[in-house]
């Protein structure tokens, strides 16, 4: 199965009035599928090329959960480049909404490469997306790795495996 248009389309169909409202509500949104099937498994896939990440977490020696991840390292891939330069503008709206009562007193960009800048002149030079490697059983705990002033208090998940099929 294919999925018709490009990342910036199938982004641009979500319906972000109801994320925004649920994620008011319950803290947590889902949206349709936004990545077609090749492309879930090609992203996964490059879990194994280690020259693509810059560090690897296996979760249980920190008390975060079971199993393991990796951030990427500059350049990121084109997919995940994309998604995360196609979701922040929206993304921060949202967070700007709520930049009150975050305590936040600076607002959030409305263009990633700006927010990208502001952390970079705080020496906050490593990008963060990252990819998760479950088995069945696995679980990450709730917690947060920060390591700067900079922190943008929404976090995008993108399962690229089918639980039912990919055990």
């Amino acid at each position: 199965m294919s999925m018709q248009g490009t990342i910036t389309d199938r982004i641009s169909k979500i319906n972000w009035d109801t994320v925004h409202a649920e994620l008011n509500q319950f803290g947590a949104a889902r949206t349709s599928a936004v990545l077609a099937p090749e492309e879930c498994t090609s992203t996964a896939d490059l879990y194994e090329k280690d020259e693509q990440f810059r560090s690897h977490i296996r979760m249980a020696r920190h008390g975060f959960g079971r199993r393991e991840y990796k951030y990427w390292t500059y350049p990121l891939p084109e997919l995940v480049q994309n998604l995360r330069t196609e979701l922040y503008p929206t993304l921060a709206r949202i967070t700007n909404d709520w930049r009150e009562s975050l305590g936040y007193e600076q607002p959030f960009p409305p263009k990633l490469d700006e927010y990208i800048s502001r952390c970079h002149s705080a020496d906050q030079n490593r990008p963060t997306p990252l990819l998760l490697k479950y088995q069945n059983g696995d679980y990450n705990c709730l917690h947060q790795d920060l390591y700067g002033e900079h922190i943008f208090p929404l976090q995008v998940a993108i399962l690229l495996s089918n639980p039912d099929q990919d055990l």
